[in-house]
Order: structure tokens, then C-alpha cells, then sequence
């Protein structure tokens, strides 16, 4: 079967990248769908509590996550049924403890609060990220290069550097997403190097202090983006991940 896939759909040696996507998805499809059960009352489902702590789900989750790791490198043939195995359970891992990524960013049981929009949108953008390096992107785009390019190691080397470059003007701008699809596909960076740093971003901050229209130009820009994307943005991660809760403000440890 793995053979197959690899001969008709995938490029050879992805196979365990693509069983690490697929369950890293289907983790955080379930777990959401089991813990917005346990919200509503419904269903079997409950937490997991041992001796009255409420055990979360990124605590097996980090544990698949390093069974699943390190047991990918111990697989030294990546056409294994051990490698295809250990990416199943690295998928599994991830899923749990991204779903769960604003409780560790913040401390805090955050998951139904506003706060808790991170972790939705971190899985999105690593499910994104992972989808393009299977059908093909590398990153900082050297697979665009010809074999005599390759060959070339200098043009490889500004290559990097260049496109490493836009990415990190592009973060110092508050523009995180552009940088990080960025790395993976060579120069879409470049629009957000060159374009208005958002407020508060490092660049505004160091570039902006003494240039008032630049500033006045930059919040308008930023204000008139997140008012027209911030509405769909919200209702995207609302369908994913369930409505953040009025009332934040619950016993510690309830859902």
C-alpha cells in the first residue's frame, strides 16, 4: 500500500510525512469534536481527572510527541512499517499538544476564552505549512533550482540568505503568517518586506518613531485590514475550533 502511494500520489519517502499530516488532522478534528461534546453536556465524554487534577491533553499528547520523534530517527529506512508507525503517533502527539497550545502559551486553562484562538489558529497554519512541503515546496524554495544551479553552491547559499532575509523583515514588520509561508515558498515573503510594518511591530517601533505620516499610514492600513478580515477570520475559527465563552471566568480546570 505504501508502496503504492508513493508510486501514484506521493513522492517517494513522504509517505510518513503524509501519515503524520493525516493524523495530526484527525487528532484535532476529534479531540476538539469530544471536548466541545463535554462543553454541551453531551455524550460519554468527560475529563480525565486523577486524585481531583484535571489531567489535560497535551500531557499524552508531549508524551506521543517524544515516543513518536525519537522513534522516527531511530527508523532509519524511512519506507518502514516502524517509520510509517512512529508518524502516526508523532501526528497523534502533535495534534494533542497543539490543540492545547494557548494553555501552554499563556499558562492558563485558556481554551474556551478568546485566548484560546490561538491554538486554532496554530494548527491551521501548521497543517498549511506541512501541506506544502508534501506537495512539494522546500524550504526557502531550493527545489526550484535547476540541477546546474544546485550545483552551484553559491547560488544556492544567496538564494537562502536572500529569501531567509525577506522573512525576517517580514516578522520584524508583525507580519508572522507571510513569514512563515514565506520560508516554504521562495519570495512570497518579499510583499510582506515591503510593505507597511503593522503598529507595535519591531520595525514601527524602530523605523516609525520619527516619521509621524508613516505611522498614521501604518494604523489606518492595519485598522482597515482587520476590519474587513477579522469577522471571517473569527467565524473560520469559531466553525474549527467552537465559540470562545462570553463569561470567561469558570471553576479552574472545568470546560
Amino acid at each position: 500500500m505504501g508502496h503504492w502511494l508513493e508510486r501514484n500520489i506521493i513522492e517517494p519517502g513522504k509517505l510518513p510525512l503524509l501519515l503524520a499530516l493525516v493524523a495530526f488532522i484527525l487528532t484535532f478534528v476529534i479531540t476538539r469534536t469530544i471536548t466541545r461534546l463535554i462543553r454541551a453536556g453531551k455524550g460519554p465524554f468527560g475529563n480525565v481527572k486523577a486524585g481531583g487534577l484535571h489531567i489535560h491533553h497535551v500531557v499524552p499528547g508531549v508524551l506521543l510527541t517524544v515516543l513518536g520523534g525519537f522513534g522516527a530517527v531511530a527508523s532509519s529506512n524511512g519506507n518502514s512499517f516502524g517509520a510509517a508507525a512512529f508518524a502516526v503517533v508523532f501526528g497523534i502527539g502533535v495534534g494533542l499538544v497543539l490543540d492545547e497550545f494557548a494553555l501552554i502559551l499563556h499558562l492558563d486553562d485558556v481554551y474556551w476564552t478568546e485566548a484560546g484562538r490561538k491554538s486554532v489558529e496554530v494548527v491551521v497554519l501548521t497543517a498549511a505549512v506541512v501541506g506544502l512541503v508534501l506537495v512539494g515546496f522546500s524550504p526557502f524554495g531550493v527545489n526550484n533550482l535547476s540541477p546546474a544551479e544546485l550545483q552551484n553552491r553559491g547560488v544556492v547559499i544567496l538564494s537562502v540568505a536572500v529569501n531567509f532575509l525577506f522573512a525576517l523583515v517580514a516578522l520584524s514588520k508583525g507580519k508572522g503568517r507571510i513569514a512563515l509561508f514565506g520560508v516554504i515558498i521562495p519570495f512570497i515573503a518579499l510583499f510582506g518586506a515591503i510593505r507597511l510594518a503593522r503598529p507595535g511591530s519591531y520595525w514601527a517601533r524602530r523605523f516609525y518613531r520619527r516619521r509621524p505620516r508613516a505611522r498614521a499610514r501604518a494604523g489606518l492600513r492595519a485598522d482597515r485590514h482587520d476590519r474587513r478580515w477579522s469577522g471571517p477570520r473569527r467565524a473560520f475559527q469559531d466553525w474549527i475550533g467552537g465559540k470562545p465563552d462570553e463569561r470567561p471566568a469558570r471553576l479552574p480546570g472545568h470546560r
